[in-house]
């Protein structure tokens, strides 16, 4: 029986449902199919990635390039342990449209894991289209749930730790209930992303269904959307275009910043092992944002200034994870440092924004 990171054993009131008869076909050769939602998102193409480092692993993606982009799976397109899933979107003078796969929609594949990781991240993408976001949350999970539930597959969810909102625990354990504004402009994300692990453990407790939820923290490396509005993506695209730092006001707030192959690393290593979770998965160095904007003018642009901006509403005043469930029950800790991952980003961003390192910097 799988535990909980925080409280304990979760005993569900039906067994496991059993995995379907073609998965142990004659004609089945890898030994697990994974399917990952949001596979060409920022942090789901570089699990897709580990995955298929597996020779074992036959990975599907199912995205509907909202956030995400075709362009971070190239590298993986006509493999043969590699598909793109696409919908059948309507009929049309007798000629099929097809529509890219969107988790709000049902998926009839046969996997034996997946990795739930549909749902835009910045606060720029999903207050554009905040009941998006919120179907994306509660119908996207309850088609995914119903997958697992008709296959026997283990699921996990990439939770967030918006569940927490403005904490008064700091840092932030499993067990801390949070304290979230329910009607915010903020809220489809938060509240969606609550109500997902809701629907989570009742099909857990109800269906016997095998899951695995991640709560995680604040996430950079390459493949970060430019102009997501993210802070870190903010601040190394403002420094290579010459932009002052706009570090919204009062610049005390705090955050902890998890480099992206730590965190796939720590989502692996959930769904492998034998917690359900929720457990944080996150980097417990903490900064504030005035400390972040001076390391970056300090590795990438010296040259910059540093210029305070309004606040945006509900914006957390710190946030920083308890990992003590990560160390003990998956052995997992980041290892990669924030001056030494925000070179790495910055690489990235200057492949893709085309601009080179100055003759001051060489």
């Amino acid at each position: 029986m799988a535990t909980n990171g925080s409280n304990g054993e979760h005993k569900a009131t039906k067994p496991p449902p059993t995995p379907s008869p073609l998965r142990n076909s004659k004609f089945f050769q890898s030994n697990m199919r994974i399917l990952v939602t949001g596979g060409a998102g920022f942090i789901g193409s570089h699990l897709v990635d580990r995955l298929m480092e597996n020779e074992k692993n036959e990975v599907i993606v199912a995205d509907n390039y909202f956030t995400g982009s075709k362009d971070n799976l190239r590298k993986w397109i006509g493999h043969p342990r590699f598909e793109l899933i696409r919908h059948v979107f309507a009929w049309e003078d007798n000629h099929i449209l097809y529509n890219f796969a969107d988790v709000t929609e049902p998926l009839l594949v046969e996997v034996d894991q997946i990795y739930h990781l549909a749902c835009p991240a910045s606060p720029i993408f999903y207050k554009h289209n905040p009941v998006k976001t919120i179907k994306t949350n509660v119908i996207g999970t309850l088609n995914m749930l119903g997958l697992a539930k008709r296959v026997g597959a283990r699921i996990l969810l990439t939770s967030t730790s918006e569940v927490y909102g403005d904490p008064l625990v700091h840092p932030q354990p499993e067990s801390y209930w949070g304290n979230v504004n329910p009607i915010g402009v903020r809220s489809c994300y938060d509240e969606g992303k609550r109500v997902a692990e809701t629907l989570m453990f009742d099909y857990h407790r109800q269906h016997g269904i095998e899951i695995r939820i991640a709560r995680i923290f604040n996430t950079y490396g390459p493949r970060m959307n430019i102009d997501d509005g993210r802070v870190v993506s903010n601040f190394i695209a403002q420094a290579l275009r010459d932009e002052p730092l706009t570090v919204q006001a009062p610049g005390t707030q705090t955050r902890s910043f998890c480099y992206v192959s730590d965190m796939v690393d720590g989502l692996i290593r959930l769904m492998e092992g034998e917690n359900t979770g929720p457990i944080n998965i996150g980097n417990p160095g903490e900064f504030t944002m005035i400390e972040l904007a001076e390391t970056v003018k300090e590795l990438i642009n010296p040259e910059i200034e540093i210029k305070m901006v309004e606040n945006t509403p509900d914006d957390p005043r710190q946030r920083k994870p308890d990992i003590t469930n990560a160390n003990k029950l998956l052995g997992w800790e980041p290892k990669i440092k924030l001056r030494d991952g925000l070179p790495l980003m910055e690489a990235d961003f200057r492949l893709r924004l085309g601009v080179a390192k100055k003759q001051s910097q060489l």
